[in-house]
């Protein structure tokens, strides 16, 4: 019952601790100011750029090859099937988020 109580009152800081920040934060996106997010534009870019090129490939085969390594070595497939998700999640995830950011209902 201790351990319950401290959490919650830990919650509960933690929750008052962070509201303001969070009408801050919600405040700023009405505000007018920087609305477009053109300054991160080429960090965006910068991000896209190391995952769809040869950082993300090598990546993408690194994460295969130990998951091969590791499930020949427990003789299971599982951890290859991991390094294959992760690979095709790194693969055409930034086409998937860009996509649904750029969406018009």
């Amino acid at each position: 019952m201790k351990i319950k109580s401290f959490l919650t009152s830990k919650l509960l800081v933690l929750f008052a601790l962070m509201s303001p920040l969070m009408i801050q934060s919600a405040h700023a996106g009405t505000t007018g100011g920087g609305t477009t997010g053109t300054e991160f534009l080429d960090l965006f870019n910068m991000l896209v750029g190391w995952a769809e090129g040869y950082l993300g490939k090598a990546l993408a085969i690194g994460a295969f090859i130990v998951g091969a390594i590791i499930g020949f070595a427990k003789s299971t497939a599982m951890p290859a099937l991991v390094g294959i998700v992760f690979a095709i999640v790194f693969g055409l995830g930034p086409t998937i988020i860009n996509g649904m950011f750029t969406a018009v209902i």
